[in-house]
């Protein structure tokens, strides 16, 4: 069976691969990292902009498969300071309401582009 996958404008592909595939009634999100789709460069700032520049890429994401923030179901956080743990949360804690997504936080040693945040999603359509 052939994958069907989403592409959505407001988001920038590093690599090969899609933005978010379904599978079945769930559809999973590639990573995103803060790249500005208008100008493809990484956004300047620090940990809270970087967290910021991924959710708008993400939520681009889910729109483009017809879906919002509240159909996501799992979450996975990649940092390459966990020291910045305490300002990604306080910019992930504004963008989901309770019952929250369930999500995993891991410490990478680096990232495309010198990104300092990678973020993943998986939703569930309906």
């Amino acid at each position: 069976m052939p994958r069907k996958s989403f592409t959505a404008a407001g988001a920038t592909a590093v690599g090969p691969y899609s933005h978010a595939v379904e599978a079945g009634d769930l559809i999973f999100l590639s990573g995103q990292t803060p790249l500005d789709s208008a100008t493809g460069k990484l956004v300047e700032g620090d940990i809270a902009a970087q967290t910021e520049q991924c959710f708008q890429n993400l939520f681009n994401v889910l729109a483009s498969a017809g879906l919002t923030e509240a159909d996501v179901i799992k979450a996975n956080v990649f940092l390459t300071n966990m020291g910045d743990f305490a300002a990604m949360n306080k910019v992930y804690a504004t963008k989901f309401s309770a019952p929250y997504p369930a999500r995993s936080t891991v410490a990478v040693a680096a990232l495309p582009i010198g990104a300092q945040v990678e973020i993943e999603l998986i939703a569930r359509k309906g």
